[in-house]
């Protein structure tokens, strides 16, 4: 029984690709750190992680339960666990039922504010799976879900409303909805003939490329005026130029290999990125 139930969350983590909470969780950690003026008390640490993770975990899941019958129709997809019959929708189902109270009793832990707010990332995530259904902005949508993460955790930590972290939530949003275009390229074809919306479906590839490109120019820019705004040093500017340079890199593999280096370009360049943003704003801090 217990080894099932190992099995089943093994699976289940796999499936969420939970080792992919690195993209957000730096910039969660961006927002506390700043709100807190550096090192944040372990106890804050604690929630925001809680927060993110189960934020996190809830969505992922949610996004898989509902696409399931277009993951198993999409050749790329299909060995999915819930559409391959690896794991039952029941049990995914506890999965955001039990992360879903880990992030509300995280948001209630960091104050009411916090609490009185979290309905909104909550209802954004509901709303994505069916969004990119009837429209191309999916991956705005997308953005705006992730870039909520470092305004949150400064609000955790100071509780008002302030320039800083709105310009590194424009920023991550932009970076997202950018690297979220360029991995929609991989479903091109499936997603015009399946009647779904994604940059490269309605528009094009060349379009794709370039709104991608667009936007990471964006985030570059956006990260760039929380610095400004914020008065940070060189370690951060170090850590954003070194960013930059990976987004470049990013959209050269896409340009020279095309899908062949999706996975280098997507998953260990942004991963990349955030760390190193963060890092050079917990140096500034720090130092």
């Amino acid at each position: 029984m217990i080894q099932s139930i190992l099995a089943r969350t093994a699976t289940f983590l796999e499936m969420i690709k939970f080792e992919h909470s690195i993209f957000a969780l730096p910039f969660a950690y961006m927002g506390l750190f700043w709100g807190e003026g550096g090192m944040p008390s372990a106890r804050l640490f604690l929630w925001v992680t809680l927060a993110m993770v189960g934020f996190r975990t809830m969505a992922m899941a949610l996004n898989r339960i509902i696409d399931a019958a277009i993951d198993a129709a999409n050749p790329r997809t299909a060995k999915r666990a819930i559409p391959a019959g690896r794991l039952k929708p029941a049990f995914a189902w506890a999965a955001v039922a039990v992360s879903f109270s880990v992030f509300e009793a995280s948001a209630w832990a960091l104050g009411r504010l916090c609490f009185s707010l979290s309905p909104i990332p909550v209802f954004l995530a509901v709303l994505y799976p069916y969004a990119k259904k009837i429209t191309w902005l999916s991956h705005a949508l997308l953005g705006m879900i992730l870039g909520i993460a470092p305004y949150a955790a400064w609000l955790a930590s100071r509780g008002v409303f302030a320039w800083e972290p709105g310009f590194l939530t424009a920023g991550v949003a932009s970076w997202v909805a950018g690297f979220d275009i360029l991995y929609a390229l991989q479903d091109q074809d499936f997603d015009r003939n399946a009647g779904l919306y994604s940059v490269p479906a309605v528009f094009g590839t060349q379009a794709a490329l370039q709104s991608a490109k667009a936007l990471h120019l964006a985030a570059v820019l956006f990260w760039a005026g929380a610095g400004l705004a914020g008065k940070l040093g060189v370690f951060y500017f170090a850590g954003l130029g070194f960013s930059a340079l990976l987004l470049a890199r990013e959209h050269w593999l896409v340009h020279t290999f095309g899908l062949g280096k999706i996975n280098e370009a997507f998953f260990t360049m942004n991963a990349m990125i955030s760390i190193l943003v963060f890092s050079g704003l917990a140096a500034d801090l720090l130092s």
